[in-house]
């Protein structure tokens, strides 16, 4: 039974009571984002969006903030992230330190790319690193930020690249972390008796996700020059081509100044085979290759065994020495130290919105629509306004797939079927839309700082681009479920 009304409102679940704050649960993210376009500052803007949760919760501010620091932030699944971060830091400063990004850079210099070029190809590396979406924008923003800027294309768009090229793909790829989590969540639903049953779900989910695929497709066909670019993003690419400067005036780009910092030694040659191509291999071939004998893919030993190997290569071909590596190391968190700040305060306003309850709110409101025909248009609209305010997809997909699911699994009589795929295929694609283009997202936030883009304008200028894939996405999920 639930009461609803302005303010507080109840929710019985399994016998509990619990407290939820209905439409003012909103408040806190709303008044973030705003406040993030306005001041064009994520970390300022989500600071004060949670001290205004804190506020409603009626806590103390001080204890209140403090507790939320320890309730976000000191639990493990935060813990691994920032890990991850840490070695994807230490890994692309190693990769400055052993010349192997200049060596890149230098070898696709004598292409002479023009701007199609120099975009279509961020694209395709970015699809190369399709295993994580933490990784995927951190090595393609680095890589290719050099060229893209001779080739006077926008750090807006590739800023964009890194994020399309993330999330989405990882999305659609049944042994990334992605489709393993959803494998979990979907045991003991239906049918689904176990994680091999559940990653076949996923396996038949792929052709149903929408959203990732057309997200993927406009991106590709933006940076070969197939569609004309339009929205904020026309202007941004305007701007870089006729005046050469790669994001505006009085933009403030989310870019360490560390990692420029870090030179080679000029009297070492690097070894593209060996220096560039062989961790980007080891982190793949460890993922793939753990998933496939454990039946769980291990990223954060994967990065770990790769700057292990950048380490002793680095060492063995008399680059650095051993205290100039660990310094390099250093100087490579510090680089990835602006990004973390707002991963921090973006988990925190994540945990604000759950003691708010503010998906259940939105489900509340939406779930007397689930009528059979709009099931999947639904859950994909429903999905994608939770992820976007909370910024965490998988977040999105914990709340969903338990709702979502029996509800597909009523109209198969209990058995797998399409329904069934495109439910999960809808989830999926409605969650990763808020990941792919929330400004309090971690891939979002990753994406400006790899490409060296101002925050909010990489979130303005992708942002039509998003909504197009989401608007197509909601066209195929109305005409399969007219066809169900």
């Amino acid at each position: 039974m639930k009461n609803y009304s302005i303010g507080l409102w109840t929710l019985t679940l399994k016998g509990e009571t619990i407290m939820e704050y209905g439409i003012i649960s909103l408040v806190p993210v709303c008044i973030a984002l705003v406040l993030a376009f306005w001041t064009k500052d994520a970390l300022l803007s989500l600071l004060i969006g949670c001290l205004i949760g804190i506020v409603i919760m009626g806590q103390n501010i001080v204890t209140g903030f403090t507790g939320l620091l320890q309730t976000a932030l000191g639990n493990a699944d935060f813990i691994w992230v920032l890990a991850i971060e840490v070695f994807i830091g230490i890994l692309v400063a190693y990769f400055q330190k052993s010349g192997a990004i200049k060596a890149f850079a230098d070898k696709v210099d004598a292409m002479n790319l023009t701007r199609k070029g120099a975009e279509s190809m961020s694209f395709a590396l970015g699809m190369f690193i399709f295993f994580s979406d933490y990784f995927s924008p951190l090595y393609v923003g680095n890589v290719m930020r050099p060229i893209t800027d001779k080739a006077k294309a926008s750090r807006e768009f590739l800023a964009y690249v890194c994020d399309s090229t993330s999330s989405p793909i990882c999305c659609l790829i049944p042994f990334t972390s992605w489709g393993i989590y959803v494998s979990g969540l979907l045991v003991g639903i239906g049918c689904i008796a176990d994680t091999q049953m559940g990653q076949n779900v996923v396996v038949h989910a792929a052709p149903f996700n929408f959203y990732c695929i057309f997200a993927l497709l406009l991106c590709g066909l933006l940076g070969c020059g197939v569609i004309p670019h339009y929205g904020p993003m026309k202007k941004a690419e305007k701007r870089a081509l006729e005046e050469g400067k790669p994001y505006a005036d009085g933009a403030t780009p989310l870019l360490s100044k560390e990692l420029d910092q870090i030179t080679p030694d000029p009297n070492c040659k690097a070894n593209l085979l060996v220096d560039f191509l062989m961790p980007a291999i080891i982190i793949i071939g460890i993922t793939v290759g753990t998933y496939i004998i454990l039946g769980s893919a291990k990223t954060l030993e994967a990065f770990v065994v790769a700057v292990v190997y950048q380490f002793v290569t680095i060492l063995l071909q008399k680059k650095a020495t051993v205290k100039v590596l660990m310094e390099t190391a250093v100087e490579g968190i510090k680089s990835v130290m602006a990004a973390i700040l707002i991963l921090s305060m973006a988990y925190c306003m994540n945990s604000v919105t759950k003691q708010l309850g503010t998906a259940q709110y939105i489900i509340s409101i939406t779930e007397d629509w689930m009528t059979p025909m709009l099931l999947l248009v639904i859950t994909f609209l429903v999905c994608a306004v939770i992820s976007f305010l909370t910024g965490s997809s998988w977040g999105s997909y914990a709340i969903m797939i338990p709702i979502v699911m029996p509800l597909a699994f009523t109209l198969t009589g209990g058995e797998l079927g399409t329904v069934v795929y495109a439910a999960v295929g809808a989830v999926m694609g409605g969650g990763c839309f808020g990941d792919h283009c929330s400004p309090i997202s971690d891939t979002t936030i990753l994406s400006s700082l790899a490409a060296g883009s101002d925050h909010i304008d990489h979130v303005k200028t992708q942002m039509p681009y998003a909504l197009t894939a989401a608007a197509i996405a909601c066209v195929g999920c109305l005409i399969v479920g007219l066809t169900l």
